[in-house]
């Protein structure tokens, strides 16, 4: 579902500049959320989440949901990645879903067929407490099915504070000025860009992060591609962010051993000095803290640089969502679940434990003042709204071999150029499957 980017900055610049929170819902519109605590007394709801997430927020309201309807959490763990994304659609076709599954939002969310797997939180009367630009990454035409799992996030460059100041670099505003940096990095004995394709899906950053300095190129771009009036192939602003990847691999400024290294080795990397920088979302934020807690005041963030320096900043991820299944035999239970995430008792015992990535997507919240040194980072880009939605928001379409494309792009299997056409053709397959008009 396309969304105004003019009413997405909107949103995120109030909500950083009043620091607000988390999100709401429940089942179908015919069906109340006042439900009769006895029903759902001594229940306990199976919870899938996945694997690179940090447990610490959501364990706290889960022991709150327990204290206050003696509702259980069990969690399943997922894997990442294309793999993940798999068993989410056959646990789902096979009736085989946890009755409560956290996911993606935007158009990995549209791909599991929402309004036929997961229930309609549309009339659940904390709904209203969700911003409006992370409604829309969690609804179709037939409802609203997901509340914020976690904050908004930026995709950049999370680098080392402690080493530019050893080698004496500053933050850069174009892509010239990263790769010069990158150089000085190698010659100093040191990685500049740590790669971590062990995970696959850690290899589309690069390229998804750059969809802020797409659209300075291509305001359009977003709308284009989905009516399949663009390629990005043919687009050259839209290339640029393969020939990215590109020119990393062929000036051997990551880790030679890349392919096998995993996403902990690549935070360890990060912390230690050992590596420079680590394209990723802010999602690493927590983790390296919980992992590396004298180390996460070193570590920094900024947006990947386009051509201009006039025109750098951030793309931002909406919250992954939590979904209830619309088999479950447990949705009472399950909208309690909801209901207390997204209060402020909720959302308090959740930044209690889990220290705020982001703004938030719920009205009302107060984050703490002792964020992370990356969030104080991104804080100026927010206020200033130099700020764009990954393009996952933007359009329906993300192919679903992406990653291993771009594996092989960042690899010097394939050249960007190559690459990029591949990928037009992986999205025109799931353009045609989501029976989009111009396909």
């Amino acid at each position: 579902m396309l969304r105004k980017k003019g009413q997405l900055f909107a949103f995120l610049m109030t909500t950083f500049l009043v620091f607000v929170g988390l999100a709401g819902c429940s089942e179908d519109k015919s069906t109340s959320s006042s439900t009769d605590n006895e029903n759902v007394d001594g229940v306990t709801l199976s919870v899938l989440i996945g694997n690179t997430s940090s447990k610490a927020g959501v364990e706290a309201v889960a022991k709150l949901v327990e204290e206050k309807y003696n509702i259980k959490t069990e969690f399943e763990i997922r894997p990442s990645g294309a793999e993940g994304d798999n068993l989410m659609k056959t646990r789902l076709a096979t009736g085989d879903m946890t009755d409560i599954a956290y996911y993606n939002s935007g158009s990995l969310m549209h791909a599991l067929n929402p309004s036929k797997n997961f229930v309609d939180l549309s009339d659940e009367p904390y709904a209203d407490k969700l911003m409006d630009s992370f409604k829309e990454s969690v609804s179709d035409q037939n409802g609203l099915y997901g509340i914020p799992g976690n904050p908004v996030q930026v995709g950049g460059w999370f680098y080392n504070k402690k080493l530019y100041e050893e080698l004496g670099l500053e933050v850069p505003k174009t892509w010239t000025e990263l790769m010069e940096n990158n150089e000085k990095i190698k010659e100093a004995g040191k990685t500049p860009v740590i790669g971590t394709y062990k995970e696959t899906w850690t290899s589309q950053l690069i390229v998804l992060a750059d969809n802020f300095n797409v659209l300075a190129e291509n305001p359009d771009f977003p709308e284009n591609y989905t009516a399949n009036k663009a390629k990005i192939a043919t687009t050259p602003g839209a290339l640029k962010s393969f020939e990215k990847m590109q020119d990393i691999y062929e000036k051997g400024y990551m880790n030679e051993d890349f392919l096998s290294t995993t996403y902990d080795a690549g935070m360890k990397m990060l912390a230690e000095g050992e590596g420079a920088h680590y394209p990723m979302l802010s999602q690493i934020l927590p983790l390296m803290a919980e992992n590396y807690p004298d180390e996460i005041g070193d570590i920094g963030v900024f947006p990947q640089p386009g051509d201009n320096a006039e025109k750098n900043g951030f793309t931002i991820w909406m919250p992954n969502a939590y979904y209830i299944n619309k088999n479950s035999e447990n949705i009472d239970a399950a909208k309690k679940w909801f209901e207390v995430f997204v209060s402020e008792e909720g959302v308090a015992a959740y930044l209690a434990a889990d220290p705020p990535i982001g703004p938030f997507a719920i009205e009302d919240v107060k984050l703490p003042e002792d964020v992370f040194t990356a969030v104080k980072d991104m804080t100026p880009y927010f206020e200033e709204d130099k700020t764009a939605p990954a393009l996952e928001f933007l359009s329906p379409l993300k192919g679903p071999n992406l990653e291993q494309i771009l594996i092989e792009v960042g690899s010097g299997i394939k050249s960007a150029k190559e690459g990029a056409e591949l990928y037009d053709k992986d999205v025109e397959k799931q353009a045609k499957q989501l029976n989009l008009e111009g396909w």
